[in-house]
This record gives C-alpha cells, structure tokens and sequence, in this order.
C-alpha cells in the first residue's frame, strides 16, 4: 500500500486514512510555552516563514528564536483573498499558555522587522508587561482567537479540508478565525489550535470550531477530539486528557501536569486531587504516512493506562 492509498488500497489524502485507522488524537498537539504569529497575506510555500512575502531573512531568524525559545512561530491570514495588496499594517498576536497564567496580546506593526525587539523571553515566562514593554503596540485581546491550518503547499488536507471551516466560521465569530500556515499533525486535518489556551484540536468541523471558541468564552476546553495543550510534553497530554475523560472536567485552567518519570504522569487539580497516569507508547499498525505524498511508516502512538488516584495535596 502506497501514500497515495487508503486502507481499501483507493487513493486517498493522509487524513482519510487517519480517520479510518481511528489514529487516537491525545498527545498529538505541538510542544511549546508560547506562540508568535505574524500576519502575512500572498502565497505560502511549504515552509511559509522563509517561502512567503514575508522578508525571509526575518522570517528564518525569527522561527529560529521562537524555537529556541520554547515558542512556536507561525503566520496567519485572514479568511478570504490572499493576494498581497502592497505595503499595510501586519496583525500580531503573542500568546502564553501556561495554565493560570495564560495571555493573549494583539496588535498591528507597519512591518514585521520591529518584531526583532520583542521580548522572546518574556514571552516563554509569562511575563506580560515585560513583553508589552518590549513591543508597545501589543496590548491585550480580551477574546480567545483560533488558527485553522490551510497552508495546501505544506499539506493539500490542510487547504481542502481548512479553507472551508475558516470561511465558515469567520460568518459566524468575524475576527476570531484566522488561517495558519502548519500547526503540525497534517493527517488531522482539519486542524486548529486555540490561543491563548495553546489547546489543539482535530477533524474539525463547524459545530466543533464554535463550540470550542464559545468554550473558550467560559474559561472551559472541549474534550471531543482534544489533541492537547501545547504547555505539556507529549505524554503529559495524554495524561491530562485521560483525566479529563475520567472525570469530566472541562475547566481550561483546572489541571496541571506536575511530574513524570519513565512510568507515568502525575496530574493535580486545583482542589488538591491527583492521579498518576501510565502512559506507553507502541508503533501504529498498521503504517501510515504523516503527510500526503510520504511513504507509510511505523510511527509511535501514545496510549493512557488505567489512572490512578493519588492522596489530596
């Protein structure tokens, strides 16, 4: 069975295929304290930050600091037209995910360059007014924004399955959607990601993306197909979602990943509860491939254990 095939040996994009295997989605987000995007309208190629009208000397030194960092840097557009209508204001936001301390600041530059003041740092703190310091014209967004992937050059599930959801959406919360160039995780698509919650989610749909956003609103997440916060290493997200689906808890800000070893992740709620969660990993059988167009292969798939209620803190 080739790329090109789904599991029936049919042609088929990398995200049919994830559906039919029913690939789980916990622990698939992205890992990263943080989040800069810059709004860049024109084509993306497969590697946006350097393959856009974005200045790409910029745009590599950027998402290089961004990731050393520990933040991701992406672009975004607003739904509809892409083409580059010459010189205009770029949007910014800048969000921390660290739960309890999560902030989203917004803002418009007149060029990107004056990003190179921006307080990288501060940002992977949490730091807020350090970073407002650092770059006066963000201040803070009072509503939650959601990146939908539809860059078609890096995955064609993200163009044909994300452009609609994005025009969808963006009649129903204008200003809230934004398209995205990668969020990682092609074979999930649609895709998106939440700031500044930093929480992903997969095979979105309409009903799906609102719920999510009006969730947001409530200071809650939504548990049908969480991928992850982005706060947490891989196998913390799992554990978190595990407790989640056990307990019912949507609360954005109500648990915490506080430790791990080889074994298992500990998760705390903020009413003292905890729990410790195994979590494995094992290679997915049968392969798959990650992206359209790439040969399957033997990835890893995390899975919970059964979780395990600690003593109150």
């Amino acid at each position: 069975m080739s790329a090109r095939t789904d599991p029936t040996g049919r042609p088929g994009l990398c995200s049919t295929y994830c559906r039919q295997l029913a690939e789980p989605l916990p622990g698939t987000a992205v890992v990263a304290t943080g989040w800069v995007v810059v709004e860049q309208p024109g084509p993306w190629g497969a590697k946006a930050a350097t393959q856009s009208h974005l200045d790409p000397e910029f745009g590599g030194w950027i998402n290089d600091a961004c990731k050393k960092a520990d933040l991701r840097f992406g672009l975004i557009r607003s739904p509809g037209k892409h083409f580059d209508a010459g010189p205009r204001a770029h949007q910014v936001f800048v969000a921390s995910t660290v739960p309890g301390h999560s902030w989203l600041l917004g803002g418009c530059v007149a060029d990107p360059l004056l990003l190179k003041s921006l307080d990288l740092d501060a940002v992977r703190r949490g730091d807020r007014d350090a970073v407002i310091a650092s770059c006066p014209d963000l201040a803070p967004v009072p509503q939650s924004v959601l990146l939908v992937c539809t860059n078609g050059k890096r995955d064609e599930c993200c163009a044909l399955l994300g452009r609609p959801i994005v025009t969808a959406l963006s009649e129903v919360a204008p200003g809230r959607v934004w398209e995205a160039d990668h969020l990682g995780g092609h074979r999930f698509a649609p895709t998106a990601t939440l700031l500044p919650a930093g929480t992903m989610h997969g095979h979105l749909d309409l009903e799906l993306a609102t719920s999510v956003l009006a969730a947001a609103d409530r200071g809650e997440t939504v548990l049908t197909k969480l991928r992850g916060r982005t706060t947490w290493s891989k196998r913390g997200q799992v554990a978190e979602i595990a407790v989640r689906h056990l307990i019912g808890e949507t609360g954005l800000d109500t648990l915490g990943v506080i430790a791990e070893t080889l074994e298992a992740v500990t998760v705390s709620h903020v009413d003292g509860r905890t729990w410790s969660v195994p979590v494995t990993s094992e290679s997915a059988n049968p392969p798959r491939p990650d992206s359209c167009g790439k040969e399957p292969f033997a990835m890893s798939v995390l899975h919970a254990g059964t979780v395990i209620p600690g003593e109150l803190t």
